[in-house]
């Protein structure tokens, strides 16, 4: 008998259908899958084989074939292991089959029959046309997550049996109900605080000119200035996500299966910080199926690359178009997936190989050959798409011994997020939120100069040599400056 169930696979970070056809006829005893299934998929049958008979359910010798259609895409991940075992079942006439298709099924299956939470329901109820089905049906680990779609109802399952249950009379359990709204009204509490920080007042101000208007900013100075301690404490001062930011950020995680164990919603902007050894395909995303990579981890947040001379020349080059772009295309030979990347840019570095260049108090033993071999590790157009760049002297001892208050995180984020309130005013009716990401026709229109600002500037570019993305870049973060001064 043929029976059909209808999963979800991901691509990117979208979800497409996959229909799943199970024939159960005679012939030699076997279970084969086809349709491009990866080496997870294939173990499935082991998986599904132990959870229909350890839920009291006959795997009888029969010959199996599954089939999982489109069969020119290329399936990967446990997620279909209920929608096959349901499928088995079915064409085996051991249940009842008339509700099957009216749900979207995924799950992966433990051996004793217990539901495991799987990556990408948040993308697959969002990519589920209104009134096509009656509902999704999923792990309870993940209903949380997939239920903030709002467009499907979502019916959470912990067993194989439970399910089936479900399927005989689809009207004894109602869909699983979920308040968004108070999983974005909890307060976001950090460890870590700006107060924590002493000195350093102008690097301070640079921060939080950098948060004000999301502009990348790059840290130069020795070693224990405190570049990493006040770049970590970044986030505290970002404004809250909105609703649109924290979807797009929670597909993304769940898609890479880092929801799994954690907050079913991602609301706070992620921090992302990759050791420098990482490869570029793990920054910037890859592989023979394309997954996401750092910079699109952390999207509407802030990628925080730390000792940047260090990273492969390969790497620091990848991020030229994520930042220019705001998004990244990863193309192979079968496909091309375009991955988002609207992320902060925060780097820090020493100024020379032993990192004392700059430092008043301790002798650099570094020669001019090998100092300039160091900067040079960092390309021009990539430091050209840095909009600041700000020296952290060594802290003062009277500075490090000090009991004065510094500003909280919380009255810094006080006046960030006024400054942003008057971009997102001014963008009103654009698709843009922040004064980094304006076009050059935007820059026109909203960052005029004056006679006296046109001399200085065509000074600047004259004796310093500066490029056109450099000019743009001034003016953008003066944009900044006026708006957190309330200043037209």
């Amino acid at each position: 008998m043929l029976s059909k169930v209808t999963s979800y696979g991901i691509s990117g970070l979208d979800a497409y259908p996959v229909t799943i056809e199970i024939d159960a006829g005679r012939g030699l005893p076997a279970t084969i899958i086809v349709g491009l299934p990866d080496n997870a998929i294939r173990e499935s049958k082991e998986r599904v084989r132990s959870a229909i008979r350890n839920s009291g359910y006959k795997f009888g010798p029969k010959r199996i074939t599954i089939n999982l259609s489109p069969a020119d895409i290329k399936k990967e991940g446990p997620s279909y292991d209920l929608a096959i075992a349901l499928g088995i079942l079915a064409a085996t006439d051991q249940i009842n089959a008339n509700h099957l298709s009216e749900y979207g099924i995924l799950g992966e299956l433990s051996l004793d029959g217990h539901i495991q939470p799987v990556s990408g329901t948040l993308s697959v109820a969002l990519a589920i046309p209104k009134k096509h089905f009656k509902g999704l049906i999923l792990p309870f680990a993940n209903a949380q997550e997939a239920a903030i779609a709002e467009n499907i109802d979502i019916y959470p399952m912990k067993t194989l049996n439970e399910t089936i249950n479900f399927l005989n009379d689809p009207e004894h359990i109602k869909p699983y109900q979920l308040d968004s709204s108070k999983l974005f009204s909890k307060p976001i509490d950090h460890d870590i605080d700006f107060s924590d920080v002493q000195g350093q007042a102008h690097v301070k101000r640079g921060l939080e000119i950098a948060a004000s208007g999301n502009h990348n900013i790059l840290l130069i100075g020795p070693p224990g200035s405190g570049k990493s301690m006040l770049a970590k404490r970044l986030p505290t001062i970002l404004p809250d996500m909105s609703l649109s930011e924290s979807l797009e950020t929670t597909k993304i995680h769940s898609v890479m299966g880092l929801l799994k164990n954690g907050p079913s919603v991602v609301s706070s902007r992620p921090f992302r910080s990759p050791h420098h050894t990482t490869s570029d395909v793990a920054i910037v995303g890859g592989g023979s199926i394309p997954k996401p990579g750092e910079v699109t981890l952390s999207h509407n947040g802030i990628l925080f690359m730390d000792e940047l001379p260090e990273f492969n020349r390969n790497v620091l080059e990848s991020l030229r178009q994520p930042l220019e772009d705001r998004c990244v295309t990863i193309a192979r030979a079968s496909k091309s997936v375009r991955f988002p990347s609207k992320f902060m840019l925060v780097c820090a570095m020493n100024p020379c190989p032993c990192g004392f260049y700059t430092d008043i108090k301790k002798e650099c033993h570094c020669t001019p050959t090998q100092i300039q071999r160091y900067m040079f590790k960092i390309s021009g157009p990539l430091l050209d798409r840095i909009d600041l760049h700000l020296e952290v002297p060594s802290l003062p001892s009277t500075d490090l011994l000090s009991n004065s208050q510094a500003e909280t995180s919380q009255t810094i984020k006080e006046r960030i997020v006024e400054a942003r309130s008057r971009q997102q005013k001014r963008f009103s009716q654009t698709a843009i939120a922040a004064n980094s990401h304006m076009s050059h026709r935007q820059i026109k229109e909203f960052c005029a100069l004056d006679e006296e600002g046109k001399k200085l500037l065509k000074m600047a570019i004259d004796e310093l040599g500066l490029s056109a993305r450099a000019y743009d870049k001034i003016l953008k973060v003066a944009r900044t400056i006026a708006d957190m001064g309330n200043s037209e």
